[in-house]
């Protein structure tokens, strides 16, 4: 009766689905084509927007030039500085349409891009999930929260939490002080300006204590961010900090 039950409601779905899609079709986030899938690009699209696939750096994600045979990798820019997680990944290279989509989804109130994204974040989630794992993500200052209205990385970190079936706790960590617009700054000048700017928030110290740790942010640059984070997270217990972000923006020299 429950698999009769549960087949019912499976078909009821798909059927919805269908119906909803002949009114309202599914369109390409990067130029508005009509689609078939709602869950990736259009070819035009697609072709440039440039996602990660293939031998990855096992701490940023970045791709590496050789086959993918299970071994561990690690890029230049992360074997010159001490990482204070165990392991990231990302989706996407920040550049061409990839750099489109975040920014709209950034600054653009495209929250739509949402569950999309947090789609794509899942399939890359594998290597860094660990048992009894959170997800948290980067915070944002609360003047920028109320210029902005939300935090790209709670919104990722949300949806992303209903794709894993993981607990999000969005105010894990929080933004003691604002710091200034980083763009063009390297990681000494961003991990001096970030210098006491986020904190473990006290009253979750208890639920992060011996608990891994998925931190989560849209976009990695130099990475100073993410280290300031996984410090904290350290700091109040977490055992192992692996990071996730939807874009990689590797600076060169």
């Amino acid at each position: 009766m429950e698999t009769l039950l549960s087949r019912n409601l499976s078909l009821a779905a798909a059927a919805f689905k269908a119906a909803r899609q002949l009114v309202f079709p599914e369109q390409c986030p990067g130029c508005g084509a009509l689609m078939a899938d709602g869950n990736g690009l259009c070819g035009s699209c697609w072709r440039e927007t440039p996602f990660i696939l293939g031998l990855v750096c096992d701490l940023c994600g970045t791709a590496q030039i050789g086959p993918d045979d299970g071994t561990c990798v690690h890029c230049d820019a992360c074997r010159a500085l001490e990482r204070p997680w165990a392991r990231g990944r990302a989706v996407l290279d920040y550049s061409g349409g990839a750099r489109r989509l975040v920014l709209g989804f950034k600054h653009g109130d495209r929250l739509d891009l949402g569950p999309r994204f947090a789609r794509w974040m899942a399939a890359r989630a594998g290597p860094l999930l660990e048992p009894g794992m959170l997800i948290v993500p980067v915070p944002v200052h609360r003047g920028r929260l109320l210029r902005r209205r939300y935090n790209q990385a709670a919104v990722l970190g949300r949806l992303l939490g209903r794709e894993l079936n993981l607990p999000h706790l969005p105010d894990a960590l929080l933004r003691t002080r604002a710091t200034p617009p980083m763009a063009g700054d390297g990681h000494a000048a961003r991990a001096a300006s970030l210098e006491g700017a986020i904190a473990a928030a006290p009253r979750h110290r208890a639920r992060l204590a011996g608990r891994p740790v998925l931190l989560v942010d849209d976009v990695m640059t130099s990475g100073a961010t993410l280290s300031l984070c996984a410090r904290q997270l350290a700091a109040a217990g977490v055992p192992i900090v692996n990071v996730l972000v939807l874009a990689r923006a590797v600076q060169h020299a």
